[in-house]
């Protein structure tokens, strides 16, 4: 089996222990660490000879628009450490504008018209927002949906608010 499987295999298997999940009062009680969600990657990984452990990211997330999204993606160490790094800045760099960070906050919350983005104040004039919102679309941050309508993809949601939660000291 390669990795690629490997990785598909562990996902199915994690997603089946995700939907097995015990009541919040019960975890405590299942893992006296607290540490559940390493406990059971760690034991993942080394099943699937991922000697260095890995990597997972997931969640589950109701937008104040009633959108739900569900999410999830791991990755061994080795895999992340072979892979050539530089390729992920414009993703990155996308991201390193406060003014751009507003603008995904307001498309997430339910601003998503680019009209309704350009009037918001402190975003600079509307060629600036429309210039912000080209660099996330570019970096695959946003998608339009027509007539000037833009969106997170679904696969970012969860990466965008990990990214964010990433990011608190």
């Amino acid at each position: 089996m390669d990795v690629e499987e490997r990785l598909t295999e562990l996902e199915r298997r994690l997603g089946a222990l995700e939907r097995q999940e015990p009541a919040p009062d019960e975890q405590a009680k299942a893992t006296p660490s607290g540490f559940w969600a390493l406990e059971g990657i760690r034991a993942l990984f080394a099943e699937h000879g991922a000697a260095h452990g890995g990597v997972l990211f997931t969640g589950t997330v109701r937008l104040p628009t009633e959108e739900h999204y569900e999410w999830q993606y791991a990755r061994p160490t080795g895999a992340l450490l072979e892979e050539d790094w530089s390729e992920a800045a414009e993703s990155f760099a996308a991201l390193g504008h406060p003014v751009r960070m507003r603008l995904l906050h307001e498309i997430l919350t339910g601003r998503r018209t680019a009209a309704e983005l350009a009037a918001l104040e402190d975003l600079g004039t509307t060629g600036q927002v429309y210039h912000h919102l080209r660099q996330l679309t570019a970096a695959g941050w946003l998608h339009t949906t027509g007539k000037a309508r833009y969106e997170v993809p679904p696969g970012r949601v969860v990466p965008l608010l990990v990214a964010l939660a990433a990011a608190r000291p």
